[in-house]
């Protein structure tokens, strides 16, 4: 395959800013897009000098390769049983979905067809989480702390829980998804919701929460989120382990042990890039670079349901394991 044939299912931000990255790629064209708004999918195609389709089965019948699927989260599901159903390669935007089911349900089609996926957890691509990594190899982790410190963003249904899943699932879980790729997996959660919305017509989502969370591998941690700002404060973790302290956000990582203080520099567009050039690499077979298949973002989705769940409840909730793909 010399070049990579890509359909978009979904017009908005987030597909808009995967275009911009596809389109400089030399073996990659954008052939179809398809939107819920035909407004919003023509500027997007003709950007791409892509044709429209007016849903997803016309879309797939472009002689794809690949598709995005880039939803509001209450949309995911029948997109990606289309696309894997077509036999192409998936890539994902998080979160997965709402609710447990639906994104247990694509994982089973995922295995059952070995298709060729990735989600856009693109911050596993930073150079500096790179070098988190390669420090902590050695030294076990202590304690963690995660936050998402930021504004509502500009969409409708995103301060709406039966919509967007609240805060923690479509933002935070990028912080929880850190957490299991440089700690190791949670095995479960205690957190409360302030029961209070932001400041938003129609919203019903936690203006603020708490999480604690107990850790496999004995580390325990927090996480602290809030929509309540006017602007994006902060978003990153800070991991201590025995004479180490980190702290990881999109703009880069600063390292503090007996050697003193050091930074190393973020660069958050090339995690972006990397994290689709992966992908298209992986597809056209000459990579294998793919940081988060379908299966490996629904363990962190089922951890950000469990912390959602808690924060409604006050209960501790233990993380549930991966269903094997034959049950």
């Amino acid at each position: 395959m010399r070049v990579c044939r890509v359909g978009l299912i979904g017009a908005g931000g987030v597909a808009q800013r995967h275009a911009r990255v596809l389109s400089g790629f030399d073996d990659v064209r954008i052939v179809a897009v398809t939107d819920v708004s035909t407004e919003r999918a023509t500027r997007l195609a003709e950007s791409t000098r892509a044709r429209v389709f007016p849903d997803v089965p016309t879309l797939l019948s472009a002689e794809l390769d690949a598709a995005y699927v880039c939803v509001p989260p209450f949309a995911h599901g029948a997109p990606e049983e289309a696309v894997l159903g077509a036999g192409l390669a998936l890539f994902v935007e998080k979160p997965l979905a709402l609710d447990r089911e639906t994104a247990t349900r694509i994982n089973r089609l995922v295995e059952e067809r070995g298709a060729v996926t990735a989600v856009g957890h693109y911050w596993r691509y930073l150079a500096a989480v790179d070098r988190a990594r390669r420090l902590l190899a050695d030294r076990p982790v202590r304690l963690v702390t995660g936050a998402w410190l930021d504004k509502v963003p500009p969409v409708g249904w995103w301060p709406r829980r039966d919509q967007s899943g609240g805060p923690v699932v479509e933002q935070a879980a990028h912080v929880l998804d850190l957490a299991r790729y440089l700690v190791g997996e949670v095995d479960e959660v205690w957190a409360v919701g302030n029961g209070t919305p932001p400041a938003v017509d129609g919203a019903d989502v936690d203006g603020a929460t708490a999480a604690a969370l107990r850790f496999v591998t004995g580390a325990v941690g927090t996480l602290g989120t809030t929509c309540a700002l006017d602007w994006k404060h902060r978003a990153g973790l800070e991991v201590y382990a025995d004479g180490l302290a980190l702290s990881i956000g999109e703009d880069g990582l600063l390292v503090r042990d007996a050697d003193g203080e050091r930074r190393v520099s973020g660069d958050l567009e090339q995690g972006r890039t990397d994290v689709d050039r992966a992908f298209v690499d992986a597809v056209r077979g000459i990579g294998a670079d793919i940081r988060v298949p379908y299966p490996e973002a629904l363990r962190t989705h089922l951890l950000a349901l469990a912390v959602a769940e808690s924060a409604v409840t006050g209960q501790p909730v233990r993380v549930p394991p991966l269903e094997p793909a034959n049950v």
